[in-house]
């Protein structure tokens, strides 16, 4: 099911990413993940950083982000 977001946006969308919430700048239908680079469709990103403005596949990446970085 297509939601208000990915109306004809197929493109990679550009989010801003807030404490639990999350702000379509650029329309599209899915955001990379910062570690992996997988495709994430907007309807299913659950994480993200707010500190680094990057979207994460799943808590193995963003563990991943956060042991390779040392910092939040």
């Amino acid at each position: 099911m297509l939601g208000r977001l990915d109306r004809g946006n197929s493109g990679e969308a550009v989010v801003a990413y807030g404490d639990g919430t999350m702000r379509v700048v650029k329309p599209g239908s899915f955001v990379r993940c910062a570690v992996t680079g997988d495709a994430i469709a907007l309807d299913q990103l659950r994480y993200w950083s707010v500190a680094r403005q990057e979207a994460y596949v799943s808590p193995d990446a963003l563990m991943t982000r956060l042991k390779t970085s040392g910092r939040p």
